[in-house]
This record gives structure tokens, C-alpha cells and sequence, in this order.
């Protein structure tokens, strides 16, 4: 045997074995029968029988078989018997297949995690955040925050502006949410988590949606449906109310007699009374001092500083009691409806508060016969 690589080595591209390489002297090289002989060898690895009959001599069945992933390691094919049982041994006289086996899982494993990484990168992130029992201020604060802008905006931004913007923010919003859990999408949790971080929750990482399609939804509706002071107030209520009920509410879930445990048809299950007097009572100074600077109309009788009380005082009450309604956790669709999958959306506060508020707000004016609009700035 004359140990040197032939010219006219034979490559074979293969998942198992991707580079052969035969060794024979001059003679068995001019040799057709030997040659054939070879080919059922090489066909058989190719194949991954190692375990295969063939007619193969004694002779004519020494193959070695360089491996060039994974270390490059030699490998032998002998022909044990006189009707060609062909094994396959390493080096050390190991069976090649359960190496080559274990060698095709490990980069199957590479593949599935790589594909875990792209379509499943939420889960990561899930075990990171809290869910809705814990207070979780970084997320009041956010909510807090991005309400006053909105409210803002939509007092000071013209409506044909203000209302097309948020229509687009809330569609955008949409399609992130059908598509985030998709295959080839989970960059956009990766967004989405850089931009909220932990003022996401757990849930909203496990297959629900974010609170921020419901935000936006929420005050697009009362935008689009009321005028706009009575827009601006009731999404004041959304900013303030809501996380100020949800702190108060969590504060004293200790005090039994104030919770409500399962609700009326599930109505303000889990929520509390007291959570809802500290939502109502907290959004009472800016009612008043809106309502305070705002103007009546020009014909119109200043109201007194007891009805514009009451007035502040009702609206809050009336932002609490949408956000008291709603159900903790909410309800949710089913995940199929008549055999259709559908979005899972759910019975969400940041609709439900805005929108209520805003008819509340606007039935408070007509029945006070008010026709409000307000100041531009509140300090002044």
C-alpha cells in the first residue's frame, strides 16, 4: 500500500462524511474490478449503512475516511468478513457512527438554537420582568408620563394633525404586535424591550400583547369621538388615575373588607375600593385647577369655585370607576374562534378609562350647560 492521496480522489458531498480519501498502490489503481468494489464502499458510507453486506475482498475494503469538520479525525472501514460486514472504527477501534451521529445532533442542536434565538428571543426576556401583582413604579411612571404628552398634544396640536398621527402610531403598533411572536421577527421584541425595558410586564413577553397598542387605541378613540377639552380631561384620567388606583390598590391589599374578590359577573374582579377612591382623589387637584383657568363660553356665568370643585371631583370618580370595572386579570378572546385563530386581544383599562372618561366628561358639561374650553396653560 502505497500511502499517498490519489489525484483522482474521490469527493463526495455528504452531511456525514464530507471528504474521502483513497489509498492503493499502482496496480490495484488499473484494476476495474477493484474499482467497482471501492465505489459500493464509498456508496455505503455515503448512505450511512455501516452495518451493510457487501461482496467486498478483503483487500479491496480498506478505505480511511478524513473527516475535515470537527477535528479532522481518521477513520477506517474494514471488511471483517469473507461476505463484506463492513464496520466503521476510529483510531481507537470506536464505532465512527455514533460520532458521526453525535456530530449531526450537535449541529442540529446549532440550527434549533439559532432559530430558538430568532423566533423565540421574548422568553429570554419574560423570566426578567414582573408581573401585574408587583408594583412596578418604572411602569407608572411611564404611563404617567406618556399620558400627559398625549394629553398635551392633543390640546395643543390641531385635530387634523394630532388624530391622523395617532391613527398611524396605533396601526404601526397593530402589525408589531401580530408579527413580534412570528418567525424571522424577534428583532422587534429586541426593540422593544430597549425602548421600555423593565416598565414592560411578564405576560406581555409570554404571547399577549403590550399595554401600548391599548394606550394608543385608547386615546386615538377619544380623540377622534369627543371635543377636545373633553378629550384632554379624560386622558389627564387615563395618565393619572390608573396608575394612581393600581398604587393605592396594591398599597392596601392587605385591608380585606376593601377588596373585591370576584366581582359582579366578574366586574372589578380583584380590584379594591380603596384603590379606587385613591385614583379618584388623586386626579382632584389638576381637574380643578384646568377646570379653574378654563373658559365657559362668553355669555355664560362663571360657575362657582363649590361647582367647579364637584365637577373635578365627579371626573375623577368617573376615570376611577372605568379603571374599577375592569376585570384583573382581564378578559381575554379565546385563541381560536369557530376553528380560526385569532388575536388574542382583551377587555384593556387604557381603552376603557379614556373613552369613558371622555363620554362622562362631555354628558358633566351638557348637563352643567358648560361650553369649556381650556386655558392653554395651567400654570397661568
Amino acid at each position: 500500500w502505497n500511502h499517498r492521496s490519489s489525484t483522482r480522489a474521490r469527493r463526495k458531498k455528504n452531511p456525514n462524511v464530507e471528504h474521502i480519501q483513497t489509498f492503493h498502490d499502482s496496480s490495484l489503481r488499473r484494476s476495474a474490478r477493484i474499482r467497482r468494489k471501492l465505489d459500493a464502499i464509498i456508496d455505503i458510507i455515503k448512505e450511512g449503512d455501516y452495518s451493510t453486506k457487501a461482496q467486498v475482498s478483503t483487500n479491496a475494503a480498506i478505505i480511511v475516511a478524513q473527516r475535515i469538520s470537527g477535528g479532522a479525525a481518521s477513520v477506517t472501514v474494514k471488511d471483517t468478513s469473507q461476505v463484506g460486514n463492513l464496520t466503521v472504527v476510529d483510531s481507537k477501534d470506536e464505532p465512527i457512527s455514533t460520532i458521526l451521529k453525535d456530530d449531526h445532533q450537535e449541529k442540529k442542536e446549532v440550527a434549533h438554537s439559532k432559530k430558538s434565538k430568532a423566533e423565540k428571543s421574548y422568553k429570554k426576556y419574560a423570566k426578567k420582568l414582573k408581573n401585574r401583582n408587583n408594583m412596578n413604579m418604572t411602569r407608572k411612571y411611564t404611563h404617567a408620563a406618556f399620558g400627559l404628552i398625549f394629553a398635551s398634544l392633543n390640546h395643543f396640536a390641531p385635530r387634523n394633525r394630532f388624530i391622523p398621527s395617532m391613527i398611524f402610531i396605533s396601526t404601526g403598533t397593530l402589525i408589531m404586535e401580530l408579527l413580534r411572536y412570528k418567525k424571522n421577527f424577534g428583532w422587534m421584541n429586541d426593540c422593544l424591550h430597549f425602548v421600555l425595558g423593565s416598565s414592560l410586564r411578564k405576560q406581555e413577553m409570554e404571547g399577549k400583547f403590550t399595554g401600548s397598542l391599548y394606550y394608543f387605541v385608547g386615546v386615538t378613540a377619544t380623540s377622534i369621538s369627543f371635543s377636545k377639552s373633553a378629550a384632554t380631561l379624560a386622558i389627564i384620567q387615563l395618565a393619572l388615575g390608573d396608575p394612581s388606583a393600581s398604587y393605592f390598590g396594591t398599597k392596601t391589599k392587605h385591608v380585606y373588607w376593601s377588596r373585591i374578590e370576584n366581582g359582579f359577573l366578574g366586574i372589578g374582579r380583584n380590584k379594591g375600593i380603596l384603590g379606587f377612591l385613591g385614583g379618584a382623589l388623586f386626579c382632584l387637584p389638576l381637574n380643578y385647577r384646568m377646570l379653574s383657568l378654563a373658559k365657559f363660553g362668553t355669555d355664560a356665568v362663571s360657575p362657582s369655585k363649590r361647582t367647579i370643585l364637584s365637577a373635578s371631583l365627579a371626573l375623577g370618580f368617573f376615570g376611577a370607576f372605568a379603571d374599577l370595572v375592569v376585570p384583573s386579570p382581564a378578559l381575554t378572546m379565546p385563541e381560536k374562534v369557530c376553528g380560526i385563530p385569532v388575536p388574542r386581544f382583551h377587555v384593556d383599562d387604557n381603552v376603557v378609562v379614556p373613552y369613558f372618561s371622555g363620554f362622562a366628561c362631555t354628558k358633566l358639561f351638557e348637563a352643567l350647560n358648560w361650553s369649556v374650553e381650556l386655558s392653554r396653560f395651567v400654570i397661568m
